[in-house]
Parts: C-alpha cells; structure tokens; sequence
C-alpha cells in the first residue's frame, strides 16, 4: 500500500511540473489609447479626434522618435539569466500599448499605467508633485497616477551601477553635471571611493522623441500580478516632464529596462500580439497579449515562426536591431539601402523593432524606391491620386480608395535569415479611412526618414507593421520572430488557462 501511495505522489509531481510546463501565467485586463479618445453620444459611442486627425499626429511622433533614436547614446546592457517562469499580460491597443503594474508595500499598493516602449530602457511614471508642460489635450489611458514616491521606496545612490546606466543614456546637458556627485565621477566609478559615495543618485533628465523628464532614481517594490513582485525593482520617479504626461515601461536590452529587472525569475524572452485595430476604437474589443517569459516550447507549439538574428549595436547596446534586406511590392523586389543590412562600429545602421513608434521608418531613398512601385502598381488599377489626404496625414502616396475596391499590390518585409519573409496584410500597409472633406481614401502606412546622413539606426519597425503577428523577442538565442496570429483568439486562448 506504502508503494502504491509513493508511486500515485510521484505521477501527481510529474503531473503538476507538465501542468506549470504548459501554464501561460496571469492575463490582467487594461485600457487603450484609443479608448481614451472616446466620447458617449447619446446611445452611440463615436471617436472624439477624426482618423485622419490621428494619422497625422501618429506621423509626426513616428518621425520624431525616428529622429530621436539616432542621436541617443546608451551604456552597455546586461544579458539577463535563463528562464525559470512565465507571466502573461494584455496591451493596451491603440496607436500606443499600455500595460498596468503596481508599486509600494503590498498592503498599499497603487496602480500605474505605463506605456509599453522596446525602444527604451528606463521603467517611470509621474510622482506627485508633478508638473507637465505642453500636456493639454493629450490622451491619459487608464489611471493617471501622479503618486507620491511609494513609501517603501528609496533613492538610488550616486555608486549604484544603475546610477551610471540611467546616466550614460542621456546627453551631454544632462543636469547630473551641476549636481553633488558630477558626471564625470558615475562615469569613471570614483563615486565609490570618494565622499560623493554617499550621496544619492542626481537627477537624470530622459528624452524622448516628443517629449522628455527630469526625475530620481529609486528602488523599491514593484509588482505585476499579486504573484509576481520585485522588491528592489528600480524605477524612476518624476516630477516634471515635457509633453509626456503618462509612464513608460522600458523593454529595451539594457539593465534598467523592466524584462531585465524580472530576471530569473522571468526571463528576457517575451512576445506580444497586437490587435489590429486601424485607428477604429470598435475592433478593440479584447486586449492584446504580452507574454513575459515566453518559453521557446511554448512559442513553437503554436508554429508559424520566422527568426532573424539581432544584430550588435555597441552604441544602442538596448535596441533590438534586426537587418532589412529587401522589400518587394507587387512583383517588384526592392533591396534595401545598405545601411539597413548592417551596424557599423559607431553603432550607425540597421532596423530597429520598436512598439512606441506607430509606422515604419525607412531611409529616403528606400521609401522612394518602394512608394514608387506602388505608385505604379496602383496607377494601373485605375487608382486615382489624393495629395489633399497626403497633406493631411503626412503619409504619401494616397488614393481615392473605397472599402469594396480591389487592386492594392502585396507587400513584404524580408529580413536576414532563412526565410526570415514577413508579409503583410493589406491593412498594415495600406489602410482606407474618410478624409477630412468626407472623402474615401487610402494611404501607403510606411514613412520616409529621410537621408540626413545622421548615426544611430537607419530604420525603424512600428507597431501598426507589426499588427495581428506574434513578436517573440529573444535575447537568449540572439533573434526576433514573426508568426501570424488572429491576437484576440491567442488572448483568449490564454486566458483560458
């Protein structure tokens, strides 16, 4: 009898470790930018900005990040350990993804909404008291917390690594200069030897593409579901910003980003799955997943994978910098420029796989080359031209398109790798909406960067490209994956466990 018990107990191990193998972790429901947007009606609900008002100003912040990304400068990252566990999460959807954390003690933590940024590594949201200039009129999805510093907390001092990380990362005015510990000491270590070592980390000024903050480094607990919580998590806590009055969550390579500060527990590898939503707040009817600790069984269970290997950056060390080699319309294959096959030693080129930008960036002689066969391709169906919703949108080429006309040539993506091809469907390129005149048209959705000969990346990969794929980023093995996916299906999917 003793026997058949231990031998019952040793199937119910075996059992519960298949079960954990196979678990998806915790789903947390959260808002959306375009949800924010919103307005009742009487009994309809319609949106409070018109599409093509949300094109434009998508296109803009997609230029300026763009911009921005070639002129930062980034410290070295830290590789994070091997998985152990695996957490699941919704996005927010939207022309921006947001997901909710909470920080504090345990028996009084508060909620923040933090935009979801794998072009960043800096995890903040605002602390009371807070002020924000040139905030009016933009979107707050979710809670706007404005909290102050959680009580648990404390700041980061002047030699703590991460001081020097958070420091590294911005530029050359950065106010840590006219502060009790200078630059020069973070950077050289001198903080550990000096009475300076004392002192707590200066503030650090951040920028973004559109916007920037000056705030404090601190440490304390942060937690994502009620099971998963770090207690030396380290954030940044600030009280004055410039056009950016919403958190950020940094899910970039380098140590202050939030997958880095999870390891072990959760890995580096993560994915998530973007609902396609094509600036409609009525298709956003369930959340998008973001799966922290995507194990690599996991992902190929469900197949349809396509890698390419991320490329060395040693000035963007916390980019996830993949190589464009072409880009076929139609029929016509268009190789790209050379510089987005490759990153040089001063860390000049590549693409980077970015969620806070909304579309895709390309160097002006690419997007040329590429918004000409399309040109051709939809002059020949009988497309006529729309310069008006050009002008609107700063997207080009547009066209009279209505929702039931046929013609729009395919569009694909090809990356390094063994065919490492994404193609696209019609709507992450392409996408009809009513012009500002109530006209039905329709616009190419990638942008042209220009030919500024500037460093830093030469390309960007936005989110409303990498709409209705699966995204597996993988630091692990050194590569980022595409598959594609009805997202509200794997949502639901996961949820279920």
């Amino acid at each position: 009898m003793r026997g058949l018990c231990l031998l019952a107990l040793q199937l119910l191990v075996v059992l519960a470790l298949l079960l954990q193998r196979q678990c998806h972790g915790l789903l947390l429901p959260l808002t959306n930018t375009l949800s924010s947007l919103r307005v009742a009606n009487g009994t309809t609900t319609t949106t409070l900005l018109p599409i093509h008002h949300l094109l434009r100003s998508s296109s803009l912040r997609s230029a300026a990040r763009h911009r921005r990304h070639r002129a930062l400068r980034s410290p070295r990252p830290r590789q994070p350990p091997p998985a152990h566990r695996q957490l699941s999460l919704p996005l927010a959807p939207g022309s921006d993804y947001t997901l909710s954390l909470s920080v504090g003690p345990a028996s009084a933590a508060a909620p923040v909404s933090l935009f979801l940024d794998t072009g960043s590594d800096l995890v903040w949201f605002p602390c009371a008291p807070f002020t924000c200039m040139l905030c009016d009129g933009k979107p707050t999805p979710g809670r706007s917390s404005r909290l102050p510093p959680p009580i648990d907390s404390r700041r980061v001092p002047c030699a703590s690594p991460l001081c020097s990380a958070a420091h590294s990362s911005s530029p050359t005015s950065d106010l840590c200069a006219a502060a009790g510990c200078p630059l020069d000491d973070i950077e050289t270590g001198s903080c550990a030897s000096s009475s300076s070592s004392h002192h707590a980390c200066p503030p650090l000024y951040y920028a973004y593409g559109d916007g920037s903050l000056v705030a404090h480094l601190r440490r304390g607990r942060v937690a994502l579901a009620a099971s998963v919580a770090v207690r030396n998590f380290t954030f940044a806590c600030a009280h004055t910003a410039l056009a950016e009055p919403v958190g950020v969550a940094g899910f970039g390579r380098g140590p202050l980003s939030l997958p880095s500060q999870l390891s072990p527990s959760l890995s580096g590898r993560f994915s998530y799955c973007l609902v396609s939503h094509s600036f409609r707040a009525d298709r956003l009817i369930r959340p998008s997943p973001l799966i922290l600790g995507r194990t690599p069984d996991a992902a190929d269970e469900t197949g349809g994978f396509v890698y390419t290997p991320l490329l060395h950056n040693p000035r963007h060390p916390y980019f996830y910098t993949v190589a464009l080699e072409a880009v076929t319309v139609g029929e016509t294959r268009i190789p790209a420029r050379p510089e987005l096959g490759r990153v040089d030693r001063a860390g000049n080129g590549g693409m980077v796989v970015d969620s806070g930008t909304t579309f895709t960036m390309l160097p002006g002689e690419t997007h040329a080359r590429v918004a000409e066969a399309f040109a051709v391709a939809m002059d020949a169906a009988g497309f006529a031209r729309a310069e008006l919703a050009e002008a609107q949108t700063g997207l080009m080429p547009c066209y009279r398109y209505g929702a039931k006309d046929r013609g729009v040539p395919p569009l694909a993506l090809h990356f390094r790798g063994d065919d490492a091809t994404v193609a696209l469907p019609r709507r992450n390129y392409f996408m009809g909406f009513k012009s500002e005149e109530g006209d039905d048209v329709g616009c190419l959705m990638l942008m042209n960067a220009g030919d500024d000969g500037g460093d830093g990346p030469a390309g960007t990969l936005g989110n409303f490209q990498q709409q209705g794929f699966e995204v597996v980023y993988d630091v692990d093995a050194g590569r980022v994956g595409f598959a594609r996916r009805r997202c509200t299906d794997l949502w639901d999917s996961l949820s279920r466990r």
